[in-house]
């Protein structure tokens, strides 16, 4: 997920909310959501959380043009309200605005924080929000504690016209991705890159090429993707990770992760890349 155009972050709570302001309320990792007799869903306002009985603590998010956002951090036992559900996250793709889904994503990352950082870590006593910015503090030992961001490697290899897809156990069926993997204390992305690739299918890469990068609350990645050049060996899996992996031409791929995906976007960049050499494998002159 991109950040929203128009969207301004801050973590200061105003004085006073008003009731439009987009609410993205959370019970564990699931959102409140109404949900239409068609099953479309729809995220509701702070107003309308108010009025269903909704509370809990509230972090701000920012604005999103004119409009405050709120994330609420709701008790576990908290129940349904009639017309609401709680859904994962997933399930709001291709259901709710673009924008929308990007800040419940967001928030989803500031709820979890917040669970996750109640008591020190280092001497186990309560801890509080500092006011300078999103962190939290110990009174006693001085521990801060942000909200927590796990940088990952993505990389598409490729070989000619050919990249490499593999399709880890908990994919679909049929369903094939990039590799991706996290980066390791001490390592650079490149690092990362390389190590993952050979571990996971037992190839070497060369050149790596950056694409692009996505923050991915699932629960707390920053997805960054690149293309890298096969540099040799040949395909041994890491079973525990990856069901298969194969090569495959650019003009004939197979399923693909959601659109809403890094992944998604670096397979069809990259395949429309390479559909346009020549079958001699040099670019053509346009």
């Amino acid at each position: 997920m991109h950040t929203p155009e128009g969207f301004v972050p801050s973590h200061l709570l105003p004085a006073v909310l008003p009731g439009d302001a987009h609410a993205f309320a959370f019970r564990g990792d699931r959102i409140l959501v109404f949900v239409g007799p068609d099953e479309s869903l729809a995220l509701p306002t702070l107003g309308e959380l108010a009025q269903a009985g909704v509370a809990g603590p509230v972090h701000f998010l920012g604005t999103l043009g004119t409009v405050a956002c709120v994330a609420l951090n709701l008790p576990d036992d908290a129940p349904e309200p009639p017309g609401m559900r709680y859904a994962g996250l997933r399930s709001l793709f291709f259901k709710v605005p673009e924008p929308l889904l990007a800040l419940a994503a967001r928030a989803f990352q500031v709820v979890d924080w917040d669970r996750s950082h109640r008591y020190c870590g280092r001497c186990g006593l309560p801890t509080h929000d500092r006011a300078s910015e999103r962190a939290k503090e110990c009174p006693a030992c001085g521990l801060v504690a942000y909200p927590r961001v796990s940088p990952a490697m993505m990389a598409l290899v490729t070989r000619g016209r050919d990249i490499l897809l593999a399709r880890a156990h908990r994919f679909a069926p049929g369903m094939y991705s990039a590799l991706a993997g996290f980066v390791e204390p001490g390592e650079t992305i490149e690092d990362c890159i390389r190590r993952e690739v050979r571990e996971e299918v037992g190839v070497e890469v060369g050149a790596l090429t950056y694409f692009a990068s996505q923050s991915w609350a699932f629960p707390h990645s920053l997805m960054i993707a690149y293309t890298a050049e096969y540099a040799g060996g040949e395909i041994r899996l890491d079973d525990e990770e990856i069901a298969e992996a194969r090569w495959f031409a650019a003009d004939a791929l197979p399923k693909l992760p959601p659109s809403v995906s890094i992944a998604r976007r670096l397979i069809e960049a990259t395949a429309a890349r390479l559909r346009d050499r020549t079958l001699d494998g040099r670019e053509e002159t346009r």
